[in-house]
């Protein structure tokens, strides 16, 4: 295949001439370099470039000072904005519209907070959600004797002992039927005592 035939010089793509790059002049006055690199206007300006070269933008940038000519109120004041993206914000519970909770602590009609947790904290102590006393295990141990969360030692030992005497086989004149239930229950007494619960 002869790539200087004629059928190819007809399809070849003729490039146009590169033009050379526009050249910027360097901002710093009386510099005739090319300003390659950008460097910040300074607050107020955002968005807004001048154009250096390298010696010049290294030297604005060793100057360089966004604060300046601001108090230091002004310093912390921004400080504090640029924590939430100088965005405006609303404490907790307030609706800047006016609307939802209010500092009377009347709630607006129809209004329903189950949780309770708009209410104020100054109409008293908020009640702790009951917890349960014992853990799962604890708890079908007691079941398992008859008994519930309330029960205290001595009430779990005198059930045990009462239990015992009735399902023992030497009680039931060697009946063995209840040997089972007799095992759940000395299982579920063993469980108690060795969660210091008896």
């Amino acid at each position: 295949m002869d790539l200087n035939s004629p059928l190819f010089q007809s399809i070849r793509v003729k490039r146009e001439p590169q033009r050379a790059p526009v050249r910027t002049p360097c901002d710093h006055p009386g510099c005739v370099e090319g300003g390659e690199f950008r460097a910040p206007k300074g607050r107020l300006r955002e968005g807004q470039y001048f154009s250096f070269c390298l010696e010049h933008v290294r030297e604005y940038n060793a100057s360089y000072n966004y604060f300046r000519g601001m108090s230091d109120d002004d310093v912390a004041k921004y400080q504090r904005e640029a924590v939430v993206g100088h965005r405006p914000t609303w404490n907790m519970g307030v609706n800047r519209a006016g609307k939802g909770h209010r500092e009377d602590g009347v709630e607006p009609e129809g209004f329903v907070d189950p949780m309770g947790m708009f209410r104020d904290r100054t109409r008293g102590p908020m009640q702790e959600p009951r917890r349960p006393r014992y853990g799962l295990a604890a708890m079908k141990a007691l079941t398992t004797l008859g008994l519930d969360e309330t029960a205290d030692a001595e009430t779990i030992k005198a059930r045990y002992k009462e239990l015992v005497k009735r399902l023992h086989p030497d009680a039931n004149g060697g009946d063995r039927s209840s040997e089972d239930r007799l095992r759940e229950i000395i299982q579920a007494y063993k469980f108690l005592k060795s969660a210091k619960l008896t």
